[in-house]
């Protein structure tokens, strides 16, 4: 393929109430939409960035200034394009996967349409349809809490996520599991929370039989991680603090986890996913797909990855109304708490016109035709 351009578009999306994690409260997503168009066919993808550095170095406006200025040049130059060469031609830029990922799932996409293909089958999914976990944000009170928790399994879902932060751990997870039972897979996130220090505290989830307690200290602290690994008979997962294949297999010679968390942003792209997820395969360490309060775009992209033989766990790959009210896409609606794989060509979506005219705040279009 030939790269002839690309569309870089901010759209807001008002989310259907507030976010709380352990890093800040989000209300509205400010997201970044690229339109790659290439001589064969045009492709769509979401930069999962945040509008500020507080889940990662990462944010959006950083993610669309590298874009124009670095990452989309570089791609352009290559006489010849595939998603394939799209990391090589990247790989002088530090850093920026959010940004290098949405480029190549966009360039990926593009070429799977011309070739009539699924992203799913591309990555080699084996399921049709894919189960779907919840991720439910700090609330002011428990009682809040337990009204939430009870929406969302009677909508369906099939696993529970809590997040949490000190002072908002124990009580909680108790309170659900007293009043849902011991039925109900339950998890719970930390966003980097705590520290080794924490340690005895975190071990009083032990009781609760949770799936897994996921990324309770710093994204560099892998050390740490082994050795609270050691200390909790919760199994540790790790978030943040894969960031690539290699990352995930020195995690895991490490001891540091024994369950990942693939979130292709967070990687750098959904073929790096992919090997993240061979990575964990081959040592026999389960995996599950985690969501950025993503859009249809980015949701119909994570459902195909985690169709994949390894991804044994429910991921936080939720219905449309989870988030949004009004999708940009036809929206993903949870039927028995799953949701379908798509099955039209690339990642299987694109957007609704008038749904993408309301949201749109900026567009920019970066010529690079001869």
């Amino acid at each position: 393929m030939k790269l002839q351009g690309v569309e870089l578009r901010r759209i807001r999306m008002p989310l259907v109430s507030p976010f709380r994690t352990s890093f800040g409260v989000e209300t509205n997503r400010d997201v970044l939409l690229l339109r790659v168009v290439t001589d064969d066919a045009e492709g769509w993808a979401e930069c999962v960035a945040m509008s500020d550095p507080r889940y990662s170095s990462e944010y959006v406006d950083a993610a669309e200034d590298v874009l124009r200025r670095f990452l989309v040049p570089a791609v352009a130059a290559r006489p010849a394009l595939d998603a394939h060469g799209v990391a090589p031609a990247l790989h002088q830029f530090k850093g920026h996967r959010m940004a290098k990922a949405a480029l190549e799932t966009a360039v990926l996409d593009a070429e799977l349409r011309a070739g009539g293909r699924t992203l799913a089958r591309e990555l080699g999914a084996v399921h049709d349809r894919v189960p779907c976990g919840v991720s439910v944000g700090i609330m002011a009170s428990v009682d809040e809490l337990l009204d939430a928790v009870a929406g969302y399994l009677d909508a369906g879902y099939v696993r529970i996520k809590l997040k949490i932060q000190p002072g908002w751990d124990v009580e909680p997870v108790r309170a659900v599991r007293e009043r849902f039972g011991d039925d109900v897979l339950l998890q719970v996130d930390a966003n980097t929370a705590y520290t080794l220090a924490d340690a005895r505290h975190l071990a009083r989830l032990d009781p609760f039989d949770l799936l897994l307690i996921e990324q309770p200290l710093d994204e560099e602290d892998v050390l740490g991680h082994a050795a609270l690994s050691r200390v909790l008979t919760t199994p540790v997962c790790l978030d943040e603090s894969i960031t690539s294949a290699k990352a995930a297999a020195d995690a895991i010679r490490l001891g540091a986890c024994s369950i990942v968390n693939v979130k292709p942003g967070r990687v750098g792209g959904y073929l790096e996913a992919k090997r993240v997820h061979d990575v964990c395969v081959a040592h026999g360490v389960p995996v599950w797909c985690g969501g950025m309060l993503e859009t249809g775009i980015g949701r119909a992209a994570n459902v195909a990855l985690a169709a994949l033989p390894g991804f044994t766990l429910p991921g936080d790959t939720s219905a449309s109304d989870r988030y949004y009210r009004t999708d940009i896409t036809e929206p993903f609606v949870l039927q028995d708490g799953h949701l379908p794989v798509p099955t039209e060509p690339g990642v299987g979506v694109t957007p609704v016109p008038d749904a993408l005219r309301e949201t749109t705040t900026s567009t920019e279009w970066l010529s690079l035709s001869d």
